[in-house]
């Protein structure tokens, strides 16, 4: 990431440490950084993953691409450069969330892989856990929850994932969900068993 603009500005390190929070909590922080087509289940598989852990007492919150973009974000539009802020921004706040030792999840295309490596270059090795939903095109196409693909097709949407804009799959992700083949249960049961066989939550 680049340098703060401003050079009048000083680190101050808090009494409270990590460890200290995640004691409390019982429970490691980390970001399961989800990334896929629009329409591959990327926001439907974080709030029930969220739910699931909420049910065990687990501290968690989800950072959705639409949601973030009605306030931190909606100054940016889906151009190259505003999708690198996006992430940028993004992955900032999730770094400070799995400071504060919480389980972040968040749900975004984030269809650049270098945007994707530069979140994942900002936390210690561990934190950043890279779930590709996986998705066919064809299967996203004909979900199309939001209509999007429908508005894509006909010129209505420019720069549009999968249609008239690239996504560049992950190259070394933690976790491959294929939502396309697999029922929303059996995704969700994939992603806490590797919270708990990967110690981030107790089994």
């Amino acid at each position: 990431m680049s340098d703060p603009k401003s050079r009048n500005i000083v680190w101050h390190e808090g009494i409270v440490s990590r460890a200290d929070r995640e004691k409390m909590a019982g429970h490691k922080g980390c970001t399961i950084w989800m990334t896929g087509l629009s329409g591959s289940g990327k926001s439907t598989l974080a709030v029930a993953l969220e739910k699931a852990l909420i049910d065990r007492g687990i501290r968690t919150f989800v950072l959705d691409g639409d949601n973030v973009r009605h306030g931190l974000n909606k100054d940016l539009g889906f151009s190259p450069e505003d999708r690198n802020e996006n992430i940028r921004r993004i992955g900032e706040v999730a770094k400070l969330f799995t400071d504060a030792g919480v389980i972040n999840i968040t749900a975004f295309i984030s269809p650049y892989r270098q945007d994707r490596d530069r979140v994942r270059a900002l936390m210690a090795e561990g934190d950043f856990v890279e779930a590709y939903v996986d998705c066919p095109l064809e299967v996203c196409e004909q979900r199309d929850p939001k209509g999007l693909y429908k508005k894509a097709r006909a010129g209505q949407i420019p720069e549009f994932t999968g249609i008239s804009a690239p996504y560049e799959a992950p190259e070394r992700a933690e976790l491959t969900l294929k939502t396309g083949e697999m029922s929303k249960e059996e995704t969700l049961r994939t992603l806490v068993e590797f919270l708990e066989r990967k110690g981030y939550i107790p089994a």
